[in-house]
Parts: structure tokens; C-alpha cells; sequence
């Protein structure tokens, strides 16, 4: 375990991720991509100095959420995307409800770790299950989210 995370003492676990909106738990994921951030930056060639170039940080841009998992009996995520945007993938409907999601790493024993909460959230893209009786794949659906942002959370509620 030379290569272990430690997140509170405890080795980080980084096969279940449960999805949040609103405090109403979506579902366990085993894959969740696009957490990060990316500050764009803006140059100023000020007069007289040619030495170099200021770089000024500029707005800040987060991709979308990417969330993969094996097919589940529950409806709860359905129910989310239809509930915020009425016709279901109707992103760019004038009806749209923005939602705050939360995605928390969980350990072996289901124990919270570590938090991100997102502002802003809906469903822009699900990508359903292949179907091949020739193949002993596991059935996936994948849900792709918009955000406007994020805050880090430990397991105990601080704010980072």
C-alpha cells in the first residue's frame, strides 16, 4: 500500500461515488469524470516592456460531470430529470430548474469521506444500457450533468 491516499486516516476508496441533488440521493456510481476547473487567462502586452507579457487570471471554466454506473432498478434519477425539467432532457427549456448536487466518496463501509457540492446542476445527456445476447458485458447507463461550479467538503462539514 506504498501508493495509498489517505483521506482522514483512512485509505480513500475510489469505487463508489453517490450522487445528490437537492439532498435527495440520485444513486451510487462507480465513475464520476470532470471534477476539476480551469481558470482561463487573459494577457496585457503593457507599453514599453518587452520583457514579458502579464498574465491575468480571467473566468473560470468547469467541464460537465460524467457519471457511470451499472443499470439499477431505481427510478430516482428519472424522477430528478423530469421533475426539474419537465419534459425530460429539455435542457433548453425556459422551465428548467437549476438544482445543487453533491457527489461524496464513500468507503468500503459507507462512510462519507469527502464532498463536492455543485451549483447549478442539471442533466444534460443519459446514455442507456447496449443490448447484445452475444456479449456478457455488464448493462452501464451513463449521466452527464451541467454545473455552474463547485465547493470541496470534508466529511465533517468544513467548507475548503
Amino acid at each position: 500500500m506504498r501508493d495509498a491516499q489517505f483521506l482522514g486516516g483512512e485509505p480513500t476508496s475510489a469505487n463508489r461515488f453517490l450522487f445528490e441533488v437537492d439532498g435527495v440521493e440520485i444513486g451510487v456510481f462507480r465513475e464520476v469524470s470532470g471534477l476539476q476547473v480551469t481558470a482561463e487567462l487573459e494577457e496585457y502586452a503593457e507599453g514599453g516592456e518587452n520583457g514579458y507579457v502579464h498574465r491575468l487570471p480571467g473566468r473560470l471554466r468547469w467541464p460537465n460531470l460524467v457519471f457511470r454506473r451499472g443499470l439499477t432498478q431505481s427510478d430516482a434519477l428519472f424522477a430528478w430529470v423530469n421533475r426539474t425539467a419537465g419534459e425530460g432532457f429539455a435542457a433548453a427549456s425556459n422551465r428548467l430548474v437549476r438544482c445543487t448536487g453533491a457527489v461524496t466518496v464513500l468507503s468500503d463501509r459507507q462512510a462519507r469521506l469527502r464532498a463536492w457540492e455543485f451549483d447549478g446542476v442539471f442533466a444534460v445527456r443519459w446514455v442507456g444500457p447496449q443490448f447484445d445476447v452475444d456479449s456478457d458485458r455488464t448493462l452501464e447507463e451513463e449521466l452527464e450533468v451541467a454545473h455552474n461550479g463547485f465547493r470541496s467538503k470534508s466529511a465533517a462539514g468544513a467548507q475548503t
